[in-house]
C-alpha cells in the first residue's frame, strides 16, 4: 500500500511539473503578447561577451501566472474541501442523523488505516452520486447523495465508501486539487488572453513594425507565432492531462475499494446501480470529475477516449468482477490487464506483492485492523438477506427522506396509533390532528427529528 502510495506521489509530481511548465509557457505567452517588446543582455563569459535576447512582457506574464496559481492554490490547500462541500450544497451531518452511513465510514476507515474517519456530508439531492475531498487523511470529508442512501443496501453502500477511502488513502483529493486548480488557472489565463490579444495587437503593431528593422524583430515575430499557438493548444492539453489523471485513479481506487470490503461486487453492483441515474442538479465541470460517476458524463455511453475524466463505467464493472479466486491488487491487475492489456495495468511490485485476502459474504467486509476509533462501532459479522424484500427497500428510502427532512427543519411526531407526522417548518398551527384516531398533538414545541 504504501509503495501504492509513493509511486503516486512520484507520477503526480512529474505530472504536477508538465502542468506547471504548460501554465508558465502560458504565462509567458500572455505577457509577450500584451507587452511585445524585445530586450538584450550582455555577459561575459570566459574572455567571450555573450547577448542574450529576452522578452520582459513574458517573464512578467510567467510572474503573474505563477501569482494567480499561487493564490488559489493556497485557497485550495487551506479549505479546498470546505469549498467543495458548499459548491456541491452538501451539509454536514452527525452521526445520529445517519447511524449506518456512520458506521460504513468507521469501517473502511479502520479497513484503510487512516488516523481518524473523515467528516460526512450529505447533498440533498436524488441523483445517485458521491465524492471525497480533504488535502490529507488527517482532514477529508465524504460526500453521498440522499438518493444513494435511499437506493443502495448496506454492502453497496459500503464499496462506494471504500472506493472514496481509497481516494483519500492514495492522496488523489489532494493532487487532483491541485492539478484542477493549475489547469483553472491556465483556461482563465488563455480566456483573459483572447479578450485582449484585439486590444494589444492594435496598440502595438506600430511597434512591431518598426521593430522588425532592428536585429531583434525576426525573433520578436516568430515567439508571437508561437504564444498564439500555445494559447490555442494549451487548455486542451491542460485539460488532457487532468483527465488522463482522472481516469487512472479511478481505477486505482476501484482496487482500494475492493480490497478494503474484501468483496468486490458490493462496488461493482453499486456502479451499475449509479450508472445512467448519476446526473445532479448542482454540479459543474470543477466538481463534476471528483465524483465516483461524472455527472456530467451520466447516462452517456462512455469509451476510453482522451476527453473523458472517468474510465467507461462497463469496464470497471467487468475488472471488479474479473478478480476471481481472491481480493488483492495483484488480482485486480490481472484483471484489469485482460480487460486492457498488461502495460496499461501497471502497479508498484510491493502492491502487487500484498498476500491475497479471500473474498468474503456481504455484511462481513471491512473487517479491519483491531484498532478503532473513539466511539467507533466494529464491523459486525452478520447474515443479510440475499434477496432484499420490497419492504428493507421502502424501509431505506423512507430513512433518506427522513434524513433531508430533518435537515430541511421538519417536526417528527410519532402517534400512540403509529402514526408518524412529518411537519415543514412553516407549519403555522400550533396543534396538528392524527386522522387515524384522532388525538390532537402540540407542534411549536416539538423538536426536529
Amino acid at each position: 500500500m504504501f509503495e501504492l502510495i509513493r509511486a503516486n506521489r512520484r507520477r503526480s509530481a512529474a505530472l504536477l511539473l508538465v502542468m506547471l511548465l504548460l501554465m508558465l509557457g502560458v504565462g509567458y505567452a500572455i505577457g509577450f503578447a500584451v507587452l511585445p517588446g524585445v530586450g538584450s543582455a550582455d555577459m561575459a563569459l570566459n574572455g567571450s561577451a555573450l547577448r542574450f535576447t529576452f522578452a520582459p512582457g513574458g517573464l512578467l506574464g510567467m510572474g503573474v501566472a505563477l501569482l494567480v496559481w499561487a493564490v488559489q492554490a493556497l485557497a485550495a490547500y487551506g479549505g479546498g474541501d470546505r469549498m467543495l462541500m458548499a459548491a456541491s450544497g452538501a451539509r454536514k451531518i452527525q452521526k445520529a442523523d445517519h447511524p449506518q452511513l456512520f458506521n460504513v465510514v468507521e469501517e473502511m476507515s479502520i479497513a484503510a488505516g487512516l488516523p481518524k474517519p473523515p467528516d460526512v456530508y450529505i447533498i440533498e439531492d436524488m441523483g445517485l452520486n458521491a465524492f471525497a475531498a480533504g488535502r490529507s487523511p488527517e482532514h477529508a470529508s465524504v460526500a453521498v447523495t440522499a438518493g444513494l442512501l435511499g437506493k443502495l443496501n448496506r454492502d453497496q453502500l459500503q464499496g462506494v465508501i471504500a472506493h472514496e477511502i481509497s481516494h483519500i488513502v492514495h492522496r488523489d483529493v489532494l493532487f487532483m486539487t491541485m492539478m484542477g486548480v493549475m489547469a483553472g488557472t491556465i483556461i482563465m489565463l488563455t480566456d483573459l488572453f483572447f479578450r485582449v490579444t484585439w486590444h494589444s495587437a492594435r496598440m502595438s503593431s506600430t511597434r512591431r513594425y518598426s521593430s522588425s528593422r532592428n536585429k531583434g524583430g525576426g525573433y520578436q515575430l516568430v515567439l508571437l507565432a508561437v504564444a498564439l499557438v500555445l494559447m490555442i493548444l494549451a487548455p486542451l492539453l491542460a485539460q488532457l492531462i487532468y483527465f488522463a489523471c482522472s481516469r487512472r485513479r479511478e481505477y486505482l481506487a476501484d482496487a482500494g475499494g475492493a480490497v478494503f470490503t474484501r468483496y468486490p461486487e458490493g462496488l461493482a453492483s453499486a456502479l451499475e446501480i449509479i450508472s445512467g441515474k448519476a446526473a445532479l442538479e448542482n454540479t459543474n465541470r470543477v466538481i463534476a470529475p471528483m465524483y465516483i460517476i461524472n455527472p456530467l458524463e451520466s447516462g452517456k455511453r462512455m469509451f476510453a477516449s482522451l476527453s473523458s475524466t472517468h474510465p467507461p463505467v462497463e469496464k470497471r464493472i467487468a475488472i471488479l468482477r474479473g478478480m476471481a479466486g481472491g481480493v488483492s491488487y495483484k488480482k485486480y491487475a490481472e484483471s484489469w490487464g485482460r480487460m486492457e492489456g498488461a502495460r496499461a495495468a501497471r502497479m508498484p511490485a510491493a502492491a502487487l506483492a500484498e498476500s491475497e485476502r479471500p473474498q468474503v459474504a456481504p455484511a462481513g467486509a471491512g473487517l479491519g485492523p483491531v484498532e478503532t476509533f473513539p466511539g467507533a462501532v466494529a464491523p459486525a459479522v452478520q447474515p443479510v438477506p440475499a434477496v432484499e424484500t420490497p419492504e428493507v427497500r421502502v424501509a431505506r428510502a423512507r430513512q433518506a427522506g427522513d434524513l433531508l427532512r430533518k435537515l430541511n427543519q421538519f417536526r417528527f411526531i410519532d402517534c400512540a396509533c403509529g402514526l408518524r407526522f412529518k411537519i415543514p417548518p412553516e407549519y403555522p398551527h400550533a396543534r396538528v390532528k392524527c386522522p387515524r384516531c384522532g388525538a390532537v398533538h402540540q407542534v411549536m414545541d416539538v423538536k426536529t427529528g
